[in-house]
């Protein structure tokens, strides 16, 4: 007992004495920095100017000071709908608050009780959200213009320190951690004095230990969390106003130092406070208007159920080259990935009922309810190939060689199995349009991927028939010519860009796996697409 408690007075001493040192600390005049510049461009020159910046997320590299979107895109991915309406309700309350308490708020709402190891929003989900935000003159000016861009924010550090680092690179991140216990998070930020003791701040400014002679710019960041770093460290501070940041733009996409070319999640949109309450007041008709079409799309032949989908909302649309015979003449098709509704859309554009679609990840109820014939591929190349050949010659065959869904205007490393099957084969361009939910996923239930893509007020799908392209050999090296070529067509015909990627390296970066499907194939065996 002698020993406890000799020890809990140890601890209790430490604590009275750093928290002494933190009011002697905040007692002292604050040091205020050398200048308020008037504008960015006194502040930022274009030219860099060389030295280091600190800049604010929110407000401050993101055109809007508003943190509520990305608490929101929190709630509903990792969170779920009723964590998100509890967050929505709460949000005249949170007007109420200062920007600091509100989002500890937030924080506590779309965080309690989510598991660590699981949360993957913030290198999934939020990356997406963040990039569409980014000011294309701060960027320029304070991240990729100076030596070292350090960010801060108050928001936690899971949630943006991904999306910094990764895709705008920049070079440290000051923000709080969440709280954790036994794997849970708690719901609960660090305070700011608990930041400082983690984080060398100088160190961080100046990419050396012990600091340096470097000077410091500062963008937003007065008057809010973390208001001390900017006074010590920062010669001169740019204040934008609303006024200044309404007139900012975004990022344009060739300016992304890292292409965005993969991001989860069902939010297809910006939550804000009102596109959230539209949502949740559009979900009840959504899920019904999601059965009646695809009731529509399983009952009716595809001359009666395009027109009347049509009069439901769903937008499609059909193109054929001049010198395009595929619909008619050509029984294999490959094309884009966009959704689980690829087939059933090349199948409706083409006129065809008799064609099937080759898969090996659709669920079993995506299965049953299909309009066309699916049938699964087991991962065993002869075999696939055995299964796509047989099939081919009895009917047409719709195939997906990237082998996994892209959003992004990008197409993923093309398969040459499809190619060794020694047909002609006709390229068909995809492209899908929603604009609430995603009709995809990567860790989560893909059986419910049809209904999210349904439940959109207004989807649309853009089906181009491209002219066919001929099989000279079935040999491997002809084989990848040939997907070469196919990929390299739909590309040119959507205005994307051809990379070489592949369905493994998209499920490692939001899933964590390799994204296998076991329907009793070996355990050693390797995925491929079709």
């Amino acid at each position: 007992m002698s020993k406890a408690f000799a020890k809990s007075l140890f601890n209790l001493n430490r604590a009275l004495v750093r928290r002494l040192r933190l009011l002697t600390v905040r007692a002292q005049p604050p040091a205020r920095p050398h200048r308020i510049a008037a504008t960015l461009d006194d502040a930022l020159p274009a030219d860099g100017g060389g030295g280091a910046a600190v800049c604010k997320v929110e407000g401050g590299l993101l055109m809007s000071s508003s943190t509520f979107p990305y608490f929101m895109l929190v709630a509903l991915e990792a969170g779920g709908f009723l964590r998100a309406l509890l967050l929505l309700l709460l949000y005249p309350a949170l007007r109420l608050l200062s920007h600091g308490q509100a989002i500890k708020a937030m924080a506590m709402v779309s965080f309690l009780g989510l598991r660590k190891d699981a949360f993957r929003a913030g290198r999934a989900a939020l990356p997406k959200l963040l990039m569409a935000d980014v000011s294309a003159e701060v960027f320029e000016r304070a991240v990729a213009a100076r030596r070292r861009c350090v960010c801060v924010s108050a928001m936690p550090r899971v949630m943006v320190e991904p999306f910094l680092t990764e895709y705008l690179a920049v070079d440290a991140v000051v923000a709080p951690e969440m709280k954790e216990f036994m794997g849970y998070y708690l719901g609960v930020m660090e305070e700011e004095e608990d930041v400082w003791q983690r984080v060398n701040v100088e160190e961080a400014i100046t990419g050396e230990k012990g600091g340096g002679d470097v000077v410091v710019i500062g963008v937003g960041g007065l008057g809010c969390s973390f208001d001390s770093l900017f006074q010590k460290h920062c010669k001169e501070v740019y204040m934008p106003t609303e006024l200044a940041r309404r007139q900012w733009r975004p990022l344009p996409r060739q300016r992304h130092p890292k292409p965005l070319i993969f991001h989860d999640g069902r939010t297809a949109f910006r939550p804000t406070p009102a596109a959230t309450l539209a949502m949740f007041l559009w979900l009840p008709l959504g899920a019904a208007l999601a059965i009646v079409r695809m009731a529509v799309f399983i009952l009716l032949p595809f001359s009666l159920s395009v027109p009347l989908l049509a009069a439901l909302g769903m937008h499609s649309r059909a193109i054929s080259n001049p010198s395009s015979s595929a619909s008619s003449a050509t029984n294999l098709f490959a094309c884009n990935h966009r959704s689980l509704l690829d087939p059933l859309y090349i199948a409706a554009g083409a006129g065809r009922a008799d064609l099937a679609a080759a898969t090996y990840s659709i669920s079993r109820l995506s299965e049953a309810l299909s309009p066309i014939v699916t049938f699964r591929l087991t991962r065993d190349r002869a075999a696939d190939r055995a299964a796509m050949k047989a099939r081919l010659s009895s009917s047409g065959l719709v195939v997906c060689p990237e082998g996994t869904t892209c959003r992004e205007p990008f197409l993923l490393r093309f398969s040459p199995l499809f190619a060794e099957l020694g047909s002609d084969v006709a390229p068909v361009a995809l492209h899908s349009a929603v604009d609430m939910f995603h009709g995809t996923t990567a860790a989560g239930w893909k059986a419910l991927d049809p209904l999210f893509f349904l439940m959109n007020p207004v989807p649309a799908y853009v089906v181009h028939f491209l002219d066919a392209v001929e099989c000279g050999g079935a040999g491997p090296e002809e084989a990848r010519a040939v997907a070469n070529e196919v990929q390299r067509r739909i590309a040119e015909a959507l205005g994307y860009t051809c990379t070489g990627l592949t369905r493994r390296d998209k499920y490692l970066m939001l899933a964590g796996n390799e994204g296998l499907v076991d329907h009793g194939a070996k355990k050693n065996t390797t995925c491929t697409s079709c």
